[in-house]
């Protein structure tokens, strides 16, 4: 085997990292011997960013960390190093993953959402929601919006979402003469929709950390996702309407679209998906299947779309079948990496020091509300949303109950917050996404500046959901009292 390449490999760097941080933690408490275990449950928080910032993998180096600071917390002189008891935390931990059955749903529902998006499905769907919206202010702005909106609900997946749509959108708007910022912005912050409207992955994840129910997750997450949609939409229309020249009028010939043809378009492209979506996500809501059932009976009924549409081909099912794999490999291993992460953290005493410092603040809960949520908002800007869910929510969680806040309510509000996450320089994954597929006179800068905008949109939203929580518990409150 090539050595180069087995240097170059993820698990070599991961060790290799986890090599170099054992010998600054050895070097630091070798002259700081008054330093604690929870001061050391401390430090293993703040190399974990540290090496995340720096491009180590997110799930090895979860793992390494856990295993070396495990290791030092439960070591024992008078023992032989492999009766460490951190290899049974290891191996408890694993098994716990595999036996989570919220986290079935996940590889279901990614691979309902590649197997739609490579069935060309949002080809169609986004030039007739287009002719439909033709008459409307910024028309192709607000087409490209609730196309992504509709999209979401088929596929978690942001990157895919991003990148399709600037495929599909982005050049006939610059065509029509629209401002490149507006015109990224829309794609940007529709794609990352996916975050908050189920089915969301995140949700999913974000309900098994929590112990928080994915149905009741779901429920709530239905009015607030659309809010944010409209709130997009409303803005683009009035932005559109007060200088047209941002978003021009679509042309004569263009608008003369008879009806009926409109019409034509739409139950064929929007129907069957939107039907898709309500059998899947109805099934959720009214308690006729569990997230797991209807995630199986959405991928089947995107096989089915796919072979009704005849995009259904060998290749493009195996491509679906590895990015599947790929993606919930990469989940799994998260989870075991953050589980065994955050044992070890709360075993060295670090939950505790943080618990007693926040709560030596004296905080009300709306302050404390404020104090966490302005703590994601920032970890958005370096860290991904996964990362943040698994790493800082188990820490936030068990003060809740202290300020007296619902879980569901407090996820509603990450959900929202992690948006931002791919909006917010320097890391907004949405923008590089959508370079990697737009004209080379498409610069970040104008990506980043056309984004500004919908983030106060969201953070609008947060507040609005913050000062009226029934946005998101009235759904869940009347369904599943």
């Amino acid at each position: 085997m090539n050595l180069s390449k087995i240097i170059k490999s993820p698990m070599a760097i991961g060790l290799l990292s986890m090599a170099v941080m054992l010998s600054i933690v050895f070097g630091v408490f070798l002259s700081a011997e008054q330093i604690t275990q929870g001061h050391l449950g401390l430090l293993m928080l703040a190399l974990i960013v540290i090496a995340i910032m720096l491009g180590f993998p997110t799930a090895f180096t979860l793992m390494g960390l856990g295993m070396i600071f495990g290791y030092m917390a439960f070591y024992n002189a008078d023992q032989p190093f492999w009766q460490n008891s951190i290899f049974d935390l290891m191996v408890q931990r694993t098994y716990g993953v595999m036996t989570n059955d919220v986290l079935i749903a996940v590889p279901l529902f990614v691979f309902m959402g590649y197997i739609v998006e490579r069935a060309n499905i949002v080809d169609r769907l986004f030039h007739s929601i287009q002719l439909a919206m033709r008459n409307v202010p910024g028309s192709l702005a607000v087409a490209t919006i609730i196309t992504c909106a509709v999209f979401a609900t088929a596929t978690g997946i942001i990157g895919a979402v991003v990148t399709l749509m600037g495929l599909l959108a982005l050049r006939p708007m610059l065509k029509a003469g629209y401002n490149v910022k507006l015109a990224a912005g829309s794609i940007t912050a529709g794609g990352c929709l996916g975050i908050l409207i189920p089915p969301s992955i995140l949700l999913i994840l974000y309900g098994a950390t929590a112990g928080v129910s994915v149905v009741r997750l779901y429920a709530g997450a239905f009015f607030p996702g659309l809010m944010l949609a409209g709130m997009y939409v409303l803005y683009v229309i009035i932005r559109a309407k007060l200088n047209p020249q941002l978003a021009p009028a679509l042309p004569k010939e263009q608008q003369d679209v008879p009806t009926a043809q409109v019409f034509r378009m739409l139950l064929t492209s929007f129907m069957p998906l939107t039907a898709l979506i309500l059998m899947v996500l109805g099934s959720i809501v009214f308690g006729l299947a569990t997230p797991t059932e209807a995630a199986a009976l959405g991928s089947l009924g995107g096989i089915l779309l796919a072979a009704g549409y005849r995009q259904l081909t060998w290749g493009r099912l195996k491509e679906s079948v590895f990015l599947t794999a790929r993606t919930t490999a990469m989940v799994c291993w998260l989870f075991v990496g953050s589980a065994l992460f955050s044992a070890t953290f709360a075993l060295l005493g670090g939950q505790d020091i943080i618990e007693k410092w926040v709560l030596s603040l004296s905080l009300s809960p709306t302050e404390f509300m404020l104090l966490s949520q302005v703590i994601i908002f920032l970890l958005g800007w370096p860290l991904e949303w996964t990362e943040i869910i698994v790493i800082f929510m188990p820490i936030f969680l068990p003060l809740l109950s202290h300020f007296q806040i619902d879980p569901l309510f407090f996820g509603l509000l990450v959900a929202m917050n992690l948006q931002t996450a791919f909006l917010s320089p320097p890391v907004a994954m949405a923008a590089f996404y959508l370079k990697g597929v737009a004209p080379p006179h498409v610069t970040l800068n104008q990506i980043f500046a056309g984004m500004m905008p919908f983030m106060a949109i969201q953070v609008l939203a947060m507040f609005l959901l913050y000062v009226f929580p029934q946005i998101g518990l009235w759904l869940p409150t009347v369904l599943y009292r």
